[in-house]
């Protein structure tokens, strides 16, 4: 039966459950992922475009993470809503985008690039002290680098990001707690060369 043989006159896209429609999208529905993520979308886009470096890497992001949803939704578990699901592989989308940008080798300039002046201190020190941030997040646990970036980064209330998360308030705050000691344990490690005394 096709999913958009509504009952009653009824919308599908109104009517049907986050989870209707993944499990729709797994038995064969060529329409259903379509309208989850046109439900979802514009906060996936902020989740995107908070945790990039450019608008451009968050739409790249956003679109691997959906291919990756796309492919794996059979492997969905129902510990978690869809949405904070659709979340948590957004924003693992962008921190491996971001890994493979830093990963990339250093090119030389152009003769057209080594004509303009180089960028000033603060600039540089601006987008160091971004990859720095990344790289500390990025050596976070899965759990939580996700509530950090909720929290810190997007700006969530911790209730608001339990709810995005699937998790308890107190476990986001302890989830939290961790990863900023984490975070400044890696930040002055990063500050002092990547020295141990």
């Amino acid at each position: 039966m096709h999913f958009y043989r509504g009952v009653d006159g009824a919308d599908p896209e109104i009517e049907s459950s986050d989870i209707d429609l993944l499990n729709a999208h797994v038995a064969g529905d060529p329409h259903a992922f379509a309208v989850l993520f046109r439900r979802h979308q514009n906060h996936l886009w902020h989740v995107a475009n908070r945790t990039s470096y450019s608008a451009e890497d968050a739409a790249d992001a956003l679109q691997d993470a959906m291919l990756s949803a796309h492919r794996t939704a059979s492997a969905f578990r129902r510990d978690a809503a869809v949405r904070s699901w659709l979340h948590t592989i957004v924003v693992n989308a962008c921190l491996d985008r971001i890994r493979r940008t830093k990963a990339r080798p250093t090119q030389a300039l152009s003769s057209d690039e080594a004509d303009h002046p180089p960028a000033r201190h603060d600039e540089v020190s601006a987008v160091e002290t971004r990859l720095m941030i990344h790289q500390a997040l990025d050596d976070l646990p899965d759990e939580q680098r996700l509530a950090v970036v909720a929290v810190d980064i997007e700006g969530h209330s911790v209730s608001d990001a339990a709810r995005v998360l699937g998790v308890p308030p107190g476990t986001v705050k302890s989830r939290c707690a961790r990863g900023r000691k984490k975070l400044a344990e890696s930040l002055e490690y990063f500050r002092d060369g990547g020295n141990r005394s």
